[in-house]
């Protein structure tokens, strides 16, 4: 070992690195800008060898704030700054000494590891002294618990949050390369794909920047949901590759690991309890991920599990044997728990496998929440001051297994009675409720269940049973026509019989193995529906059909009309038993909260409103929010200096408020030049990123129309490029000058993925991809109209397309979209957007004003009526809608058969039909509202202004708000800064 050796000590919130070979000690954090990372120049240059280890606060046990011999040579900090130099020989440390690649060549992506590793250094720093800190305070703490969390790319984030993007820049280019073009060399982390995983990831960013104390637990998927390929048969599907190369940013914790079980049986025990043995046992081993934030000290965690299987569940005997598959069963049967982002589950298999997945991040994370719990408590530890220091939120319904899983520990674990558990979860939990769809709410088989987490079932039943209490103390059994009414709507078990204890509360007929056939058509619908619509992530294992619950009015039906369909009987196996996962989160949280105003509305009025009217209190609103830095400082760096110019500061990146100071300015010619310029830069860097993914090319002279997000039919993707298909067979129709007086040139952007089961959004992108095929290749049209899927879509393509945007397509089917966040980031860059009355539109429509939003479409309150019209008939469709489905079927577009697509928005009922999501219906709208696009984009002064007014608009949608309200309503946590 070399005589000059560092090592880093802790002790709590300071951090020590001693210098042997000098006899120093360095104090880095007495320094007034603790976020920066100073360096040893002198020893870092000479490359010598030394030792380096930090320990994580957060798993080890709570130390001493101070240190004596750190106060007696803090002043040795002031000869060690970040400066280029220092970061370059950090830099060039890890490339030797922390090496991923072999020595020869310092290439880009070895800077890119290089350079990852020496910020994440700083991270560590701040990271240990926010969590030795928190340990101290022991301060009341929110856990954030999503199955996603779509981060992007780490590297430009980490160093703007830690004011160092200038020193690295030129510490870079002493050593070689470009920020920007190392930076290009990191994946994007494949742990989510839309909306839910971006939300979790902004409101990550802001917990960190406004001081507050908590975590985000998640799962480390091995491959992510998919990388998508755009081929001539359309989507196509292969493993994601993040983690080939390793990744930079996480560090596993091998001393943190929980085991998870699943199978085995419940039996009573001697002392009275209920013990769940046997069955599959697997360990959850946590990969910590710092999340920094802007300008400030606090450096929070991102805890990721991964699972594996112990070393003595491989069966040495069976591999030598010559067994090798046998032998490493359980192993990788452990392992395909973390391989991929929603698995498939049109198999009970693929069923099973989420399900697993759902327990394991809600076991380890409890698991490692209680813990915590009970180490900051000490010896004496009152669990009745657990909702005091612990907040859970689940972020949709994934981690509804956190209800039973708590109570599983309190009373199995910990021996409380079941009504101290059930208190102490109740005031823990809160839920994220991210679907306005009944039938999109997830539930799983009781049968599925019942196999593989046996415990929680009776812990489940339980609750229904309570909850049956309430109802009935609630009703009354005076009209047990409504009692009956109300346990079918709000029980937990679906299609289950009631407890014992309430046996003879209805009298019913003998049973018979008869139902109407009109149910049976019914059931069909919901036997598969852990469908999970949440905002903006990917769940369509079933093609999503959402068929209307239309209930039939039997009060004043005649007696004879009742006796025929009484006779249409047919045999059928009994119903599913299911657990509604939503209605156990309502009843095991104390409060639940919608995503934007119009969704909170309908959660109170529809989704949920036998449950609001019983607990009213329990429902809020905190309508979603997107981080400014990301999503304007970081990705819109043009956008962003004209921003601080104009405004005079750059505190618009924490107070987004003042980014309403933009309005005064909005006429003003020189403001409106600079913005255009800035417009076009953006848009110069997506005409070279279309020409490498795709090959076409494209004008950035021509308006950018982009629809960004899943693929899925609500969203009407479908409606876009019907649109699109309208307009160039009426450019077909007229002549060259023609069409040049009456369009506005357009490139008009698809991105975004489809299921890999959810068939009919498969074929949206063929059709899409068909379309852009013929178009694009039309001479006469040139670049008057093009069309361009931009293949995987993910945040790093979202950082160049937002930015680059001038009209943004957000055209849901009215009352669908629980909220959107892409809407929003939108509007921060000055995009101004096409759109109906749903989700955050509403509100965003609100704030840049009425003739700054592009408005059409049917409205929320009429979806159900018009639903109503198409079935008896009534639905006259717009004769240029017929006109656009004869052209698409006259084969222009290519051989494939689009029946079934073009199909699905005809005929007045059944499956897959009768235009459910109302693209024909809102079809007249949608493009007359387009004519006044155009019109509007000709006045390019008129234009200029309603874009920055949408930004200044924007600056209520910052998730520093949203992080605010729920620390506020539901989590009741405080900011904790770091001395």
């Amino acid at each position: 070992m070399a005589a000059s050796q560092f090592a880093a000590t802790r002790g709590g919130a300071e951090t020590v690195w001693q210098c042997k070979s000098q006899s120093k000690l360095i104090d880095f954090s007495s320094r007034k800008n603790k976020s920066k990372l100073l360096f040893t120049r002198r020893n870092l240059n000479q490359r010598r060898s030394f030792s380096f280890s930090v320990k994580n606060a957060s798993s080890e046990p709570s130390q001493k704030l101070k240190d004596p011999i750190v106060e007696q040579d803090s002043s040795i900090l002031s000869s060690f700054i970040p400066d280029a130099a220092s970061i370059a020989s950090s830099i060039k440390y890890h490339a030797e000494f922390t090496p991923s690649f072999s020595p020869e060549r310092f290439e880009l992506p070895k800077a890119f590891f290089a350079t990852a590793q020496s910020v994440r250094d700083a991270l560590i720093i701040n990271w240990n002294a926010t969590y030795a800190y928190y340990e101290k305070l022991n301060a009341k703490q929110a856990y954030y618990l999503s199955m996603e969390f779509l981060q992007g790319r780490a590297l430009l984030n980490a160093i703007g949050n830690l004011e160092l993007d200038g020193a690295y820049a030129e510490a870079l280019s002493k050593l070689g390369h470009k920020l920007e073009n190392v930076a290009c060399q990191e994946p994007d982390a494949a742990l989510g794909n839309g909306g839910l995983g971006r939300l979790a990831s902004c409101f990550l960013d802001s917990l960190a920047t406004l001081n507050y104390p908590a975590w985000g637990y998640g799962l480390r998927y091995k491959y992510g949901l998919f990388k998508q390929r755009i081929t001539k048969d359309g989507q196509e599907e292969v493993a994601e590759d993040w983690l080939e190369l390793g990744n930079p940013w996480e560090i596993v914790r091998n001393d943190v690991s929980y085991p998870v079980k699943f199978y085995g049986k419940v039996v009573s025990g001697s002392d009275g309890k209920r013990h769940w043995i046997g069955g599959e046992d697997i360990d959850a081993v946590a990969y910590d991920v710092p999340i920094p934030g802007y300008k400030t000290k606090t450096t929070i965690n991102l805890r990721l599990w991964s699972t594996k299987a112990s070393s003595q569940d491989f069966d040495l005997h069976a591999f030598n044997s010559g067994e090798h598959t046998k032998a490493s069963e359980a192993l990788a049967n452990a392992e395909k728990i973390c391989y991929v982002l929603y698995p498939g589950d049109e198999s009970v298999e693929g069923k099973t496998l989420r399900l697993k997945q759902q327990y394991t991040l809600c076991s380890a994370s409890l698991q490692d929440i209680v813990e915590r719990f009970e180490r900051r408590s000490g010896p004496n530890i009152k669990w009745e001051e657990f909702p005091e220091k612990v907040a859970v939120q689940m972020n949709d319904t994934h981690p509804t297994l956190c209800i039973p899983e708590l109570m599983r520990i309190l009373i199995d674990l910990k021996g409380l009675s079941w009504k101290e558990a059930w208190n102490i979860t109740q005031r823990t939990v809160a839920y994220t409720n991210h679907t306005v769809l009944p039938e999109a709410l997830e539930k799983w088989s009781l049968e599925l269940m019942q196999k593989l987490l046996p415990r929680h079932v009776e812990i489940i039943e339980m609750i229904d049973e309570e909850l049956i209490n309430t109802i009935i103390s609630e009703y009354g059994t005076a009209d047990c026509d409504l009692l009956e009414k109300k346990l079918k709507e709000m029980r937990i078990l679906e299609n289950v019989d009631l407890p014992a204890t309430f046996a003879d509360l209805f009298v019913k007929p003998e049973e018979s193995s008869v139902v109407p056939s009109e149910e049976l058509e019914d059931s069909k619908d919901e036997e598969d529906e852990s469908v999970d619509e949440d905002d903006e992530s990917v769940d369509e294992d079933d093609e999503s059909v959402d068929e209307e619950d239309e209930s039939v009015d039997e009060e004043n039906a005649p007696e004879k009309k009742c006796d025929e369909e009484k006779k249409k009987k047919v045999l059928v196996e009994p119903l599913p038993k299911l657990v509604r996962m939503a209605n156990l989160c309502v009843v095991g949280g104390h409060a639940v909260n919608g995503v934007a105003e119009i969704h909170s509305e309908i959660v109170k009025d529809e989704v949920f409103n036998s449950f609001f009217k019983l607990w009213p209190k329990k429902f809020q609103n905190k309508t979603n929010g997107v981080t400014p830095r990301r999503w304007i400082r970081f990705c819109n760096p043009d956008l962003s200096k004209i921003i601080t110019k104009w405004i005079g500061t750059e505190d618009w990146v924490l107070n987004t408020e003042n980014l309403a100071e933009l309005r005064k300015f909005a006429d003003n010619n020189d403001l409106q030049t600079q913005w255009r310029e800035a417009k076009r830069s953006n848009k110069l860097k997506v005409v070279s990123l279309i020409k490498e993914r795709t090959g076409y090319s494209v004008n950035p002279d021509a308006m950018f129309d982009i629809q960004v997000k899943r693929i899925h039919e609500y969203k009407r993707q479908l409606l876009n490029i019907f649109g699109i298909v309208y307009r160039y067979k009426k450019m077909k129709e007229m002549s060259a000058s023609g069409r040049k007086a009456k369009f506005v040139p357009r490139v008009c952007m698809f991105g975004g993925k489809a299921f890999s089961t959810y068939v009919q959004a498969k074929r949206i992108v063929k059709f899409i991809t068909d379309v852009a095929a013929t178009i694009n290749r039309d001479p006469g049209i040139g670049d008057l109209l093009k069309v361009v899927f931009v293949p995987d879509y993910n945040v790093s393509v979202a950082e160049l397309l937002i930015p680059a945007s001038e009209l943004s397509q957000h055209i849901s089917t009215a009352g669908m979209e629980a909220s959107g966040t892409s809407n929003m980031k939108f509007a921060m860059n000055g995009c101004i957007l096409i759109g109906t009355l749903d989700g955050a539109n509403v509100e965003i429509r609100e704030e840049v004003g009425a003739d700054n939003f592009f408005l059409f479409g049917a409205k929320a309150h009429e979806i159900a009526g018009l639903r109503k019209e198409r079935a008896e008939g009534k639905f006259v469709p717009d004769p240029r809608f017929e006109e656009v489905k004869e052209f698409i079927r006259s084969g222009v577009f290519g051989s494939f058969n689009y029946d079934e697509l073009i199909g699905s928005l005809e005929g007045n009922e059944g499956f897959g039909r009768a235009d459910y999501f109302l693209v024909g219906k809102d079809f007249p709208s949608y493009i007359e509202c387009q004519e006044k696009v155009d019109e509007a984009y000709r006045d390019q002064k008129r234009w200029t202004r309603m874009s920055i007014l949408n930004t200044a608009g924007s600056y209520k949608f910052s998730s520093d708000r949203t992080i605010h309200e729920y620390a506020k309503d539901i989590w009741n946590i405080n900011p904790v800064e770091l001395p």
